[in-house]
């Protein structure tokens, strides 16, 4: 197509989801309720790990910088999700729309990154309980949290940069929740094949490596708790590690059927669905079900609500 005849879109519209009257109300004001309840959970969580000495372990340092993980990438997405309630056309600006691209991809990257190094925290901690305070000191908690940061944002520049360049002239409306792969690549008007391969080959190996890695913590670790000898040890082992199993169990079965497929036509019904379950219900979750199965996480949270 030549380039004169290319109208340049300076703003998408994201359709979301396809409700009229009383039911958007109600959409929004239940939105509105999670995203606010998410926040109160993952910035309490945050809260007590900071000031609470006998929280800064590395099991709660990782889940605290899980729930800050949490905080962004909710607000990178239901706030402009709710605003479509509100309008009758959600547009939102080109920039903006990358902006939350690369921000959502770059923090779901960072979890997925997190939850791997937690995976490994707990194999360290049931596998080699003996020598857990060296192998997990503190400090290399930090520096391994870090690096889950410093890789989960690199990791984004070069498909979040790609799929900025490409044009897009005409249709300029996104059937989607948000800004992201697949959408985007729908709506340009040239079909980049380079740009498409390496996009599926970012997410999809981040995908792989790091459910890889959380995968082959569990194996040793279910292996290391079916050869402890009493139920009673073999409950309180499990017991350590089913919170997080539970956590990468939804957030890595949603996110391997929606960037781990072959391309082509899916039901746009389904990946609204599942988009909403890992960028709303996930977030909102995930406090509840690390606190409420910890009993010395609740006994920190009891003592400061008497206080």
């Amino acid at each position: 197509m030549q380039k004169e005849n290319q109208t340049v879109v300076k703003e998408f519209i994201l359709r979301g989801f396809s409700i009229n009257g009383r039911g958007q109300s109600v959409l929004f004001i239940l939105l509105f309720l999670i995203y606010t309840l998410t926040l109160i959970g993952n910035i309490t969580i945050i809260v007590l790990v900071w000031f609470n000495p006998t929280l800064q372990k590395p099991m709660y340092i990782f889940l605290a910088n899980l729930s800050f993980v949490e905080i962004w990438y909710t607000t990178s997405t239901v706030p402009k999700i709710m605003s479509g309630f509100l309008s009758e056309n959600n547009y939102i600006s080109f920039t903006g729309c990358f902006l939350q691209y690369f921000f959502f991809f770059s923090l779901g990257t960072t979890e997925c990154f997190l939850l791997a190094v937690m995976g490994y925290d707990r194999y360290l901690a049931i596998c080699h309980p003996l020598h857990y305070s060296v192998l997990m000191s503190n400090r290399k908690c930090l520096c391994l949290g870090a690096s889950c940061w410093i890789t989960g944002f690199l990791w984004s520049v070069v498909p979040v940069s790609l799929i900025s360049q490409l044009p897009f002239c005409q249709e300029n409306e996104i059937d989607h929740i948000l800004c992201d792969t697949g959408p985007l690549l729908e709506i340009s008007c040239v079909r980049d094949f380079m740009t498409e391969v390496a996009s599926s080959i970012s997410s999809s190996s981040m995908l792989l490596v790091t459910f890889s890695v959380t995968s082959i913590s569990y194996a040793f670790i279910i292996y290391t708790i079916v050869r402890i000898p009493s139920s009673s040890g073999r409950h309180k082992a499990f017991s350590t590690c089913a919170s997080h199993l539970t956590v990468v169990i939804m957030i890595f079965g949603c996110a391997m059927y929606m960037y781990v497929r072959p391309s082509g036509k899916h039901p746009l019904h389904y990946d609204k669905l599942l988009a909403t379950i890992y960028t709303i219900v996930t977030p909102f979750l995930n406090p509840i079900i690390y606190t409420l199965r910890n009993k010395e996480f609740m006994k920190v949270m009891k003592k400061a609500m008497r206080h």
